[in-house]
């Protein structure tokens, strides 16, 4: 018996979705997934798996816990966890929607699944205003031309729309997929006059200054790639992958990024892991490594001043 043969048949003797989650929380164990597309364990995934395919708010289990499954949602929650074990697809991709910071969004194979730390950035102290001493934004709302450098789906254009109420943002995207994918998101959130969507490799198709450039840009290098899990094979290789140490992207973005800030911005970029081979390749450049609630120096902040010449 096949794997979807077998989840189904497992799903007649499931009563409640308290059920459903602890079978599914099995079947992924059981298959030793990986998790990295918006949960990290595998009852966080299955979770969401469960709520976002029978169209319930994500975030509170227990509401719904002892709710009867019906005929039909078995079906689906069957095929869906069947799908998840033996073709390692993101939950995101087999639901068609995820979340980040709280902010909801399209989601499938067109682009990465949504995942930056610099979502969570945006909104603390060091940009919203809040009077922090050392903050790298003062006031938020004089922040007038945001960019969005590798926007995938859109995500970071969308969040930064909503942190900076009075921006422009121009959001860049070299894939013609994931720019129809930002897009879509984009018009879900009615942003289409704020974010203007660009196609094009980097800064090629801008031109201007910015108060503010931000990106989570291709950071994956050479040997992690050959080692990803299968999960992430789903995803677009370009949009993963940067070259040998996995900063070939970044390089180039801080080689061409001075010219299009204003004097006194600056840039908020995420490299994963990549703080060691960034320092050591700028050892004089004084990177602010910033720290968020699930990452420690993922993402730098660089001042115009500062840029390597």
């Amino acid at each position: 018996m096949d794997m979807r043969a077998t989840v189904a048949t497992d799903f007649e003797d499931l009563v409640t979705l308290r059920d459903a989650l602890r079978y599914a929380v099995s079947r992924y164990q059981e298959a030793g997934l990986h998790f990295g597309h918006g949960a990290t364990r595998a009852i966080d995934e299955a979770a969401f798996l469960i709520l976002e395919s029978l169209h319930l708010p994500p975030d509170d289990f227990n509401a719904f816990a002892d709710a009867r499954l019906a005929r039909r949602e078995k079906a689906l929650l069957a095929e869906r966890i069947a799908r998840r074990v033996e073709e390692r697809i993101p939950a995101a991709y087999l639901t068609g929607r995820t979340y980040l910071n709280g902010f909801s969004f399209r989601s499938d194979a067109r682009a990465i699944v949504p995942r930056s730390y610099i979502a969570e950035l945006l909104f603390s102290p060091l940009f919203n205003g809040a009077g922090e001493e050392g903050a790298l934004v003062q006031d938020p709302f004089a922040i007038q031309r945001v960019l969005d450098l590798c926007t995938g789906g859109g995500s970071l254009a969308i969040i930064a729309a909503h942190a900076f109420p009075n921006a422009i943002i121009d959001a860049v995207e070299l894939s013609p997929e994931a720019a129809s994918l930002a897009a879509e998101n984009i018009a879900d959130y009615g942003l289409e006059g704020r974010i203007h969507l660009k196609q094009g490799d980097l800064f090629t198709p801008l031109e201007g200054q910015y108060d503010l450039i931000i990106s989570n840009p291709p950071y994956v290098d050479l040997e992690t790639m050959e080692m990803l899990p299968e999960e992430f094979r789903h995803e677009p290789e370009m949009a993963l992958g940067s070259g040998e140490d996995g900063l070939d992207c970044t390089r180039r973005i801080l080689k061409d990024a001075p010219r299009f800030l204003k004097p006194g911005a600056g840039l908020l970029c995420e490299v994963g892991l990549g703080r060691a081979p960034l320092e050591a390749a700028f050892p004089e450049t004084p990177f602010l490594w910033l720290d968020s609630e699930d990452s420690e120096a993922e993402v730098f902040w660089l001042n115009r001043a500062d840029f390597p010449v």
